[in-house]
């Protein structure tokens, strides 16, 4: 697959994955546009400059693995596989129909490039932990990148697998945790505090970054940066914002899970509009 490292086309894509988002969501309906838009640069980075894949060979051995243990978020990763080719676009608008691809959260028999079912929360970080293991058994150069949501590290599954992680010294594993603060019913320091979790993972034994999980160029840089630090694994502490890119929904925790009017619906592709056309 060929990637790119230009920024500014990197940000033209994240704002094509935000647009069909949106567009997937629709108007009227539930839709996840809150953690699907905060991930969007992240994941973004990854598919397009970062992993090694090939949509032409979905099960190619030596591929990086990546994993939305945040599954509910699975708008995000629709959208930028099929922009690779791992399926048609025109599966984006058939989305969470009867008998469509593509349904509510990922699955791993019937969408190509998703590597496992996840959503039930909590349990992709320990997926991606067998993975990692099972592909530095196998003498693999392979990554296996997982996203986390700030609002799932309440599942005690996740610091089970967080302690694994480390004793097995699974420096292959890079989590990513898309930290913009609210769950569906509110910000997580006042639901459900799991804070520090810098300091959490850090005495875990990882080995921890932090990043603005919107700078393009920082992200890059820190995605880097972790293939460093053998016998770790890593996390990049994402900072984002809820539904980044549309003004009216953005730190707003009734759009983790929301629904757009049609003055909403036409108002976030405005916004997004001059994002997602080439320089």
């Amino acid at each position: 697959m060929k990637q790119t490292r230009d920024l500014e086309e990197l940000k033209r894509l994240a704002g094509v994955v935000r647009t069909h988002i949106v567009k997937m969501v629709g108007v009227g309906q539930k839709g996840h546009i809150g953690g699907s838009c905060s991930a969007a640069d992240l994941v973004t980075a990854l598919y397009f400059a970062k992993m090694r894949i090939d949509p032409l060979n979905p099960q190619w051995p030596d591929r990086d693995r990546f994993l939305l243990s945040k599954g509910h978020s699975g708008l995000v990763q629709y959208a930028c596989l099929a922009e690779l080719g791992f399926f048609p676009k025109t599966e984006l608008a058939r989305i969470k129909t009867l008998g469509a691809v593509l349904q509510g959260h990922p699955e791993v028999h019937r969408v190509p490039g998703v590597e496992a079912t996840t959503g039930s929360l909590g349990q992709g970080i320990s997926i991606a932990c067998g993975m990692a293991a099972g592909l530095k058994l196998d003498g693999r150069s392979s990554r296996v990148y997982c996203i986390l949501g700030d609002g799932e590290l309440g599942e005690g599954q996740v610091w089970e697998a967080a302690h694994a992680a480390s004793f097995y010294k699974l420096d292959n594993l890079v989590a990513i945790l898309d930290s913009n603060g609210l769950m569906t019913n509110g910000p997580i320091t006042q639901r459900y505090n799991t804070t520090p979790h810098d300091e959490k993972f850090r005495a875990f034994g990882w080995h921890v970054m932090e990043v603005n999980g919107h700078d393009m160029a920082a992200i890059l840089e820190v995605l880097d940066a972790a293939d460093g630090f053998p016998g770790k694994p890593k996390l990049i502490l994402a900072r984002t914002v809820k539904s980044k890119g549309i003004s009216f929904a953005e730190n707003r925790p009734e759009f983790h899970n929301g629904i757009m009017n049609a003055d909403q619906f036409a108002q976030a592709l405005r916004e997004l509009e001059h994002q997602a056309v080439p320089a």
